[in-house]
């Protein structure tokens, strides 16, 4: 893996300084010859989804029965705001807040155990892609360069997902540990400013301050997201533990800083620009259902509106995988060449 590896930074860019169109063509490649592993993921994800929609919707029953408030208002909002509706609503309802809490905190445990492990097998994959692929990025694009990287099997990804198990649930609870201290940093932030807040002048300045706020937890979770990316990559590639892993991640990142950050800008540009074209598709929708007749159109074209997104995001994900994962190899290379001949790496014999 290591030959192949450091044969494809040879001969196709320099060894210091890889470049960016170089590192995404071949993160998009690995994705494209193995997307099989975009589908797994994108079920994966629905069907998470799928399953934290059940203890809400059960909720949502719940509270227009017994407190009188519109189905039909809860549930056009998304998961995320009919669940704190659902939530500030049951507060006069302790026992059932309670049920409800409970519930919807077993889903999302089990549904995140399920994209742990899915994710494991999704890594294994692609690293026997790299190691097959070669210099992968640097022929022309024909399904023959492609047929080397096809290296999805069920097989070889149910090891993975045994393989990497462990050590991704471990570093999975850990990541959602983050996002709770996150969000109740957050929202102990909104809280404490609106009731510091005097007056209908503070009050509107203190609004904007928190919508700020609110798209700085944002980008705070997408750059975790990325940290947690290449804490899988050296914890996949090494064979470690989640401390072992967290340390080979930091000395990676220390080393590839500079390329690491333009994979995660530009791969974050293009989920930008993938959600914006979704929200103007979406919006063009909307309108179709006014027309009569041509409305009943609207729903299948919703379903397909939904699963191109979902496919594409999924895509995007395995794209920075792919090329953090080659990031990551030829790290590993270099340093693994400068062991064996007694020289610090980033320096020269």
């Amino acid at each position: 893996m290591k030959d192949k590896t450091s044969h494809r930074i040879h001969g196709c860019y320099s060894e210091i300084d890889l470049d960016l169109k170089h590192l995404l063509k071949r993160g998009a490649l690995l994705t494209a010859a193995n997307w099989q592993t975009v589908a797994i993921q994108f079920v994966a994800q629905t069907t998470f989804q799928v399953l934290l929609a059940v203890p809400i919707i059960g909720a949502a029953i719940l509270v227009a029965v017994l407190l009188g408030a519109d189905l039909a208002d809860l549930l056009q909002e998304s998961l995320r705001d009919t669940f704190t509706t659902i939530a500030s609503t049951l507060m006069s309802e302790p026992l059932a807040l309670v049920a409800f809490v409970t519930a919807f905190t077993l889903v999302l445990l089990g549904g995140s155990v399920l994209m742990f492990a899915v994710k494991g097998g999704t890594v294994d994959v692609l690293l026997a892609a790299d190691a097959a692929a070669g210099p992968i990025e640097c022929l022309p694009l024909t399904i023959d360069s492609l047929r080397p990287a096809a290296q999805f099997t069920l097989q070889r990804f149910t090891d993975g997902c045994a393989r990497l198990f462990r050590p991704y649930l471990a570093l999975g609870f850990a990541l959602m540990v983050v996002y709770a201290l996150s969000i109740a940093g957050y929202l102990a932030f909104v809280l404490y400013g609106y009731r510091a807040a005097e007056g209908r002048v503070l009050i509107l300045g203190w609004t904007f301050i928190a919508a700020l706020a609110a798209a700085m937890l944002v980008a705070w979770n997408t750059v975790i997201n990325f940290l947690y990316l290449q804490l899988q990559i050296a914890i996949a590639v090494e064979g470690a533990g989640v401390a072992q892993g967290c340390r080979a991640a930091a000395r990676f990142i220390r080393a590839e800083l500079r390329a690491l950050a333009e994979v995660f800008l530009v791969v974050v540009a293009l989920a930008f620009a993938a959600t914006l074209a979704s929200a103007l598709a979406w919006s063009g929708v909307g309108l179709i259902a006014f027309v009569p007749l041509v409305g009943l159109a609207v729903f299948p074209l919703q379903l397909a509106a939904l699963l191109v997104r979902g496919l594409v995001f999924e895509s995007l994900g395995l794209i920075a995988l792919g090329a953090s994962l080659t990031l990551y190899l030829g790290y590993a290379s270099r340093r693994a060449e400068a062991t064996r001949i007694g020289t610090p790496l980033g320096q020269t014999a």
